[in-house]
């Protein structure tokens, strides 16, 4: 059984539906695979426990740039 690992932020339920989705549904189309035989395993993290450049995101220069898209 294909098993698909994302490592983002926390996600709303909406968000985590269409992305399991999307993502099984890109995987059966590139495998030939049903989508009933792939796995998607979310795993969330709050903003303020990533880094990027050896600093904490919500801290770093990118965070405002990442807010924006996150709003």
């Amino acid at each position: 059984m294909p098993t698909i690992h994302f490592d983002g932020p926390i996600l709303t339920m909406d968000q985590k539906r269409s992305l399991i989705h999307g993502m099984s549904q890109a995987a059966s189309q590139a495998t030939g695979l049903p989508m009933q035989s792939i796995t998607v395993m979310l795993d969330e993290h709050e903003y303020s426990c990533m880094g990027i450049g050896g600093q904490v995101l919500t801290e770093s220069p990118y965070w405002d740039k990442i807010k924006e898209i996150k709003d």
